[in-house]
Parts: structure tokens; sequence; C-alpha cells
């Protein structure tokens, strides 16, 4: 199937040589029509399109019966799609010339065809999403699509959150469809990789996951399984297509690199499909009495499917194909893997139209509505220490910067390199705090609590990120990724440095951002009404926690990172830098303390926690321990501050005594001084001599020496 923008360079071959352009068509057609007929089944066995009419109560009619998922099942693959093509273009495909004069690297010939081609389908998919945005009014109102047009449409998109979501989503990818058409650097090419992934998450928000009991598990478990199965699905097809266009350049490398990549895609989709299942069956039975429970079982059979498949994929066709019998085969595994994914995203969309099982627990009390779960017993080391939440969102976050540190080290380990036992326990100290403060009976409190809340705030944003950047993660990672196998090419390691040396890494690290970042956005978040938005919404709440953590690792990482940076501070400049902090922090305490009425109370007033202290009471406890807690870690980065400058010292002072020893002076760096202009005085000479040789009989050059020239009669001044 060719995509707009992407062109064959030669005629596909026929008969009985490898495979081309019109086994593309055949597995689009075929991938359209299973996921078409998947649709229908699901639809109908699921009851979503069968539902009794009852007279008298409003209709949309069919036509928002069936295009309601019919345009969601659209919009889904065009999304991925998108995504697939970029993620191919930038990090699968070589990049084949050297940087450009102002340093960026720009994409070659076919990977500029695919972003082209990436813009053709975000605006397929910014059309999907559009339609979709309609029937959903129609649905929700109970109006034909038509009636729905005009005032009521844009009064929807723009005050109801499904509404609000869908319209971020074709703003992201009408944005897409615009920039994909004028980028050609790899840079701006991961940004819209970057947008791209952005824009599939606004629905997730809104739909059956966020009335879901379980929020921590239904939001963060379907925003996993839908952006894995989209960077899957979209980057099989990308690659499938890559690798039967005749003439394709270095479609091996991509096939290899997307052999890894759908490893990891696989056991997101697992994870976050087992978590969004687990958030809408409330028991294991009803995955065999319920219509939504069969239909999920349909999917994992499905996914089964396609694990044996990539499995084969892995072990038999991307070794061999170079070759044409192996370029057949991964033709074939490659149409059926897409017809099944396409099976699969069908019966997701009809998922989205089938209700899950009713809560038999009966009518949930105000603080469940609020919180997600029943109001927590009174507050003890016990209850604090048992009452954990299950946050798949943060959960997830540990385990792979857990694991990515710890496989970092074993590689420096086993190739002989050693690294240092300090950096690896205050990381694993750090995630260890994470853990406690995020998913422990602390979170479970924080949401009820003021005080509690300021004491997970704290520790996220003062104690953990000092561990954290006391590992030294970057310095790892640099000395334990492989470079590019290629000259020129980006790797992950190539990446990282792209990263660190950017113009956004330079701009958040300066200290006159991340300063002002850390200290200042407490004042913004606790004395306007946003902390009362963030607190009751679950995806609010977590964007607030993340900002806290990394809010802390920019300000640390100036003052006591040990990571290389766009810059390096003076040792006594750090020291001022975090008294400042610390006093600004401990002013926000003491500011919450005089309050005279309690912050949030949009959130905290819809509940009564029966056991706890008034509102007004728990917030001034909350104030001191923000007042009183920033002690501890001001102490740990005032100890590693000193450290680090006597350690600095000593390295310098060793470097002196060195470059005495070998001759020099006791200023080594006026040493180097000289002999730089020792170096200009020796290649002015040498031009000299070439000029009065090479002229009519000039004359020959002088015969002094470098100590007895100009430049080094003396100390100059640097």
């Amino acid at each position: 199937m060719s995509s707009p923008g992407v062109r064959d360079t030669t005629p596909a071959r026929s008969g009985g040589g490898a495979p081309g352009a019109d086994t593309a068509v055949t597995i689009g057609v075929a991938a359209i029509a299973g996921g078409a007929i998947s649709l229908i089944v699901a639809l109908v066995a699921g009851g979503a399109v069968t539902a009794e009419v009852i007279p008298g109560l409003p209709d949309s009619g069919p036509l928002t019966r069936w295009g309601l998922p019919v345009s969601t099942m659209v919009r889904d693959l065009a999304s991925a799609l998108t995504l697939g093509l970029l993620v191919l273009a930038v990090f699968l495909l070589p990049l084949p010339a050297p940087a450009d004069k102002s340093g960026a690297r720009p994409l070659g010939a076919q990977a500029l065809g695919y972003v082209r081609a990436a813009s053709w389908a975000a605006l397929c998919w910014a059309a999907a999403a559009a339609a979709t945005l309609v029937f959903q009014l129609s649905d929700i109102s109970g109006l034909p699509p038509q009636e729905v047009l005009g005032n009521q449409l844009t009064s929807y998109a723009v005050s109801v959150s499904q509404g609000i979501s869908l319209l971020l989503m074709i703003l992201a990818a009408t944005a897409l469809a615009l920039f994909c058409r004028t980028v050609e650097s790899a840079s701006a090419g991961a940004l819209l990789v970057v947008l791209a992934a952005a824009g599939m998450v606004p629905p997730v928000l809104t739909g059956h996951s966020a009335s879901a009991g379980a929020h921590e598990l239904a939001v963060a478990g379907l925003a996993l399984h839908v952006l894995a199965i989209a960077v899957w699905v979209g980057g099989l097809a990308a690659v499938t297509f890559h690798g039967l266009r005749a003439g394709a350049q270095d479609a091996p490398v991509a096939a290899e690199r997307f052999s890894r990549t759908a490893l990891w895609a696989y056991i997101g989709v697992a994870v976050g499909g087992v978590a969004s299942a687990v958030s809408r069956l409330y028991e294991p039975a009803q995955l065999f009495t319920t219509s939504y429970g069969l239909l999920i079982l349909v999917k994992i059979a499905l996914f089964a499917v396609l694990g044996a498949v990539g499995y084969a994929h892995r072990r038999a066709t991307v070794p061999r194909i170079t070759e044409t019998a192996g370029r057949r085969l991964f033709a074939r595994l490659a149409g059926v893997e897409i017809v099944v994914m396409s099976a699969a995203m069908a019966l997701g969309a009809a998922l989205s139209r089938t209700p899950p099982p009713p809560d038999d627990g009966g009518v949930p009390t105000p603080a469940e509505s609020v919180l997600g779960f029943p109001m927590p017993p009174p507050i003890s080391v016990q209850t604090l220490l048992t009452l954990w939440r299950p946050d798949l969102f943060f959960a997830v976050l540990v385990a792979v910067m857990g694991g990515l540190y710890v496989a970092g080290v074993v590689r420096l380990r086993r190739r002989g390199d050693t690294w240092p036992v300090g950096r690896l326990v205050a990381w694993l100290a750090g995630l260890l705090l994470m853990t406690g403060v995020l998913l422990s009976g602390v979170a479970t409190y924080s949401m009820v609590l003021f005080s509690t809340h300021m004491v997970q705030h704290m520790l996220l944003s003062m104690m953990a990120p000092v561990l954290l950047v006391l590992g030294a993660p970057v310095t790892l990672a640099l000395r334990a990724l492989r470079p590019a196998r290629r000259r020129g090419d980006r790797g992950p390691r190539e990446w990282l440095n792209a990263f660190l040396n950017s113009r956004f890494s330079k701009v958040v690290t300066h200290p006159g951002v991340a300063t002002p970042l850390f200290v200042l956005s407490p004042y913004v978040l606790y004395f306007t009404p946003l902390f009362g938005v963030l607190m009751g919404d679950h995806s609010g709440h977590v964007l607030m926690n993340v900002h806290f953590l990394l809010s802390g690792y920019l300000y640390y990482w100036t003052i006591v990172g040990v990571d290389p940076g766009p810059r390096r501070l003076h040792h006594l400049l750090r020291i001022l830098l975090l008294l400042l902090a610390m006093g600004v922090h401990a002013f926000f305490g003491i500011t919450i303390m005089m309050q005279t009425e309690p912050l949030a109370m949009s959130y905290y007033g819809q509940f009564d926690v029966p056991w706890a202290d008034s509102v007004g009471e728990d917030q001034y406890a909350g104030g001191g321990v923000a007042w009183a807690i920033g002690e501890i870690p001001t102490l740990l980065v005032m100890l590693a501050l000193l450290r680090q400058w006597a350690g600095d010292e000593e390295r310098r002072e060793r470097r002196r005594e060195r470059h005495s020893r070998r001759g020099g002076s006791d200023d080594a760096d006026m040493d180097a001084y000289n002999a730089y202009l020792q170096d200009l005085d020796r290649r002015a000479r040498r031009q000299a001599g070439k000029e009065g040789t090479g002229g009519t009989g000039g004359t020959e050059p002088t015969g002094r020496t470098a100590a007895e020239s100009p430049a080094a009669e003396g100390d100059i001044p640097a």
C-alpha cells in the first residue's frame, strides 16, 4: 500500500522474485477487511448497535451507533500509522548525512519521504477525530449528528472534558499535518514523535478509565496500552512497507531496530491491558459472564497470536531479510501480524462502546466518588505501611529507572570497568524513597490530609532528587551505552548527547531558570486555585508529583550534580543558591501556617474526614512540615558540596604537582598559555620561511629558536 509522499524508486518485482509494492497493497486491503469484520462482530456481540430503542426517549439514530465506533477505529489506526512513520524516519533508519553548519542532523531522502507521508496520515487522524467529536455529542445528547452541529458542538468542545480531550487531539493531529511538511532535521522529527504520542493521550483520560474505581490503574494502564500498541502497530506497518519497497535502503537495519522496540511495546501492551481490565472487572468470573469480559478474552487470544508471530519474526525473518526467501517469509508473517493487529484495534474500538460490568458494591459515598477508594481508617504507623495504592504510572517509572540503572552497572562490570558503590546506593535509596511516598500509605493519606500531602511534597522535591542526582545516571548511561555502529548515525548514546547539548537543556539547567522553578512554583501552586483543580483529577495529581520530582532534580543537578552539564558553577555560588532556596522554602512553610482560610476547599470541602482535626488545623501542621523538613536535605547537600569542593582542590593540586615534575613552573595555566604563544611563533616563522624561499630569490628565514622568540621571553600574563 503506497503511502502519499513515499515513492518507489524502481518497479516492483513480480513472479518468483522478492515481494514488492503489490504485496504491500494486498496486506493493507486484508488489514482493513479484517478490522472491519472484527468491528462488526464485536459491536453486534457486545450489544452496542443492537440496543432496544425505547419509544419516547431521545435516540441518536443508527448513523451514530455505527459511525462512532467506525470513526474511533479509523482515528486509532491513523494515529498509529502517523506515529509509526515518524518513528521509522527518525529512529529506525540510519542518518546518512553529516551535520550541517548549524550542527543539526538532516534526515535522509527516504526518511523525509516517510515524514511527508506522516502528514497525510495525520490529516486523516484529525478528520476521524473530528467525526468522533460529532458522533460522541450526538450519542450523549440523543440527537442525530446533523442537529448537533453549530453552537452546541462548539460549546461541547470547549466546556466538557470529553469534548476538550478530542479538541486537543484534533489540534495535535492538525499541527502534525502542517509541521511534517517542513521538518528536515532529526531533532525536529523527534519533537514530532513526542507531539504524536502526546496527542493520543487526552481521550484516554476521559473515557471509561476516568470513571473506573481504581483511577491509579485505569488511567495509567489505558494510556500505556494505547501508546504501546500505537508504536507496535504503526511501527510494524511502516517497517513492513519499507522492507517491501523495491530499492529500499537500510531495511535490515530498520527491521533489527524495530524488533527490539517491538519487544518493549509488547510488554507495555500486556502491562497496560492487564491493569485496564483489572480496574473495570470486579471479579474474575466477569471475564466469562459479561460481554465486556468476553471481548477482553478475544483480545487476549489475539495478543497471544501476535506474540507468537513476533517471536517468529525475531528468530527467522529479521536475520534473513536481505535474502529473497527471507523477504518473502517476512512479508507473509508481517501480513498476518498486521491483519491480527487491525482486528485487535477494532476490538478496542468496540470495547469503548461496550459498557463495563456494573459495580455491585452499592452507591459510593461522597469520599469514594472523589478519591476513587473508601475513606481510610485513622492514620497510624501500621496503616502507613499497609495501605498501599497500586499507582501504575509511578510503579512502572520506578521499575524502569531501577532496571536500566542496574543494567548499566552490570554492563560496566562485565567489561571490567568499575562503578562507585556509593552512587549505586544513592540511586537505589532515591527510588526506595519514591516508592515509599508514591505507592504506600503516605500516598493514600496524602489524598485526604494536607499535612501528609506536604510530607509527600517535601520528600519528593527536596530529598529524593538529592539521592537521584548523587547517583549520576547520565554519567553511567554515557559509559554503558555503546556508540552507534555507523559513524555519524544516532543511537541511544548519541541521542542522549544531543539532548544534553540542546538549547532546551542549556535553558532549563541554567541557575536563573532551575532555581526560580524550584523555589517559586510552590507559591504559584498552593496560593492559587490550581492546587484544588489538580488534586481533584488523578492525571493532575500525577502531573503535580512529576513536577515536584523534576523541579527538584533540575535544581539539585545544578547545585550538587556530578553528571556532565552545559555549565559548571563555582562551589561558593552553589552554596549561596542552596541557602537562598532553603530560606525561601522556610518562608513558604511559615506563610502556609499564617493563612486564615483553608487552602483548596474546592477539593477538601467535598468530603469529611471524621477522625482528623479540622482542615485549618491540618493545614497548619502541613505548613510546619514544609518549614521544618528542609533542614535534612540542606545538611546532606552542604556536606556533599564541601566534599566536592575539597576533592576539586585536591585534583587541581595534583595536576600542578605533575606539571612541575615534568619541568614546568608552579603555574600550570601560565605555562600552557606560554606554550600556546610559542607554537604560534613557530607557525609564523615556518610560513615566513616558505614565502622567502618560494619567491624570486628572497631572503632566508631567521634562525632564532622558540626560546629566543619575543613570545617566549618571560611570562606573559593570560
